[in-house]
């Protein structure tokens, strides 16, 4: 009987450790091991595009490239992980519950926009977490052109001041103008908790973040935060009242729920500690990759971020490694020690720094093409083809 590897996930973490994993197996030439993927659709989505406009194409089909390198895809969404009998529960996409063996696992479940108790949320706000949501926004902007002058309906109130809350923000003036015009006045407003802008961006990066928001007119309202949302805005912890017919929450992440059913060591945002093969501590058969991994990057003590940037190499090496286990063969321990950051600023630009003190390198124009490349050609899987694929998912390929 076969080997059976398990790929949980098809984000950037699930695909390339599918990949990889072929990549390892074709090498040693063993045709003895089997690789499933299971995910809700064999589709990469190319989630850190979420904030722009035409969110319905942004995903890239995966049926072809898995077919090209022998990866099973089954189409389903993983409810229960028992690691002792070393099976994974699913549901497919008719209801109907599965099971699914495994001698090795690797869970790239990803992660999910963490939603508190806020009165109001889930009723009246919006977020850019998932396709699905991306999509109910970008229809409810479009949608704001027949609805009466208002300023509420010219208001629009980002909640977060980090990574995703800046980069859905200042593409909000030039959204809002292509649906109400140039000559509307227009509001956009982000709403965080730190007492100074972009305060979790670092002191490299913020002066371009605020030279882009006095550019493109966003407003900071800081030291507060959203207390609850209602049908025409938000009330700010501090009491006031701000009218608003768009409020986008982009408040914190949080991994999958199913990390939380393996017995073994969380973060604070419940990501699996995983030793530098990215096997999960506390099992033998389980491996993590992408937003699930809580992995050193280096022997400085900086760890991977939930980022494509990260996910992409964690991938490579847990397929890698998952694969090498089975084969008794060694593996490649998991190091990424450069990080970059590029940081999409609407019309004003982008702004690309080095290093986790993100040392400022370029801005403006030069950073907006780098960041255009990124988001339309670098992240996006390799072409179907065997010898193109394979290639690409080798772990020692750097990724930044």
């Amino acid at each position: 009987m076969k080997q059976h590897i398990l790929v949980v996930g098809a984000g950037f973490g699930g695909v390339w450790s599918a990949l990889s994993a072929a990549r390892l197996l074709d090498i040693h030439h063993r045709n003895d091991v089997e690789i499933t993927l299971l995910a809700p659709q064999a589709e990469l989505r190319m989630r850190p595009r979420f904030y722009e406009t035409d969110v319905h194409k942004m995903f890239a089909p995966l049926d072809g490239l898995f077919d090209s390198v022998g990866v099973h895809f089954i189409k389903g969404t993983a409810e229960r992980i028992d690691e002792q009998q070393r099976t994974v529960g699913y549901r497919d996409g008719a209801g109907r519950q599965g099971v699914l063996g495994y001698d090795r696992l690797v869970l790239a479940a990803g992660s999910q926009l963490a939603r508190p108790t806020v009165p109001g949320l889930d009723a009246h706000a919006f977020d850019v977490d998932q396709i699905e949501a991306a999509v109910r926004l970008e229809n409810h902007l479009k949608s704001l052109e027949h609805r009466p002058h208002s300023t509420a309906r010219n208001t629009v109130v980002v909640a977060g001041g980090g990574f995703t809350g800046i980069e859905t923000a200042t593409e909000m003036p030039a959204r809002l103008r292509s649906v109400l015009g140039n000559d509307q006045d227009i509001r956009v407003i982000i709403v965080d908790r730190a007492p100074q802008i972009a305060a979790s961006m670092g002191d490299g990066i913020r002066p371009s973040i605020i030279e882009a928001s006095e550019h493109l007119g966003i407003e900071w309202i800081l030291n507060t935060s959203v207390a609850a949302v209602d049908a025409n805005g938000v009330t700010l912890a501090d009491g006031r009242h701000i009218e608003s017919q768009t409020v986008i929450w982009t408040v914190g992440f949080r991994a999958n729920p199913l990390t939380e059913q393996l017995s073994s060591v969380h973060d604070t945002q419940g990501r699996l500690h995983v030793d530098q093969n990215l096997k999960v501590f506390g099992q033998e058969h389980v491996y993590a990759a992408g937003d699930v991994a809580y992995a050193a990057t280096d022997d400085l003590g900086n760890f991977a971020a939930m980022s494509c940037q990260h996910a992409i190499s964690l991938g490579r090496h847990a397929g890698n490694n998952v694969a090498a286990d089975l084969l008794g063969v060694a593996p490649t321990p998991y190091r990424q020690p450069k990080y970059v950051t590029c940081l999409d600023l609407g019309a004003w630009g982008a702004v690309f720094t080095e290093g986790w003190d993100r040392q400022l390198k370029l801005v403006k124009e030069q950073a907006k093409d780098l960041k255009t490349q990124i988001n339309t050609m670098w992240i996006y899987p390799p072409a179907a083809d065997r010898a193109t694929a394979l290639a690409a998912a080798d772990p020692m390929i750097p990724v930044a």
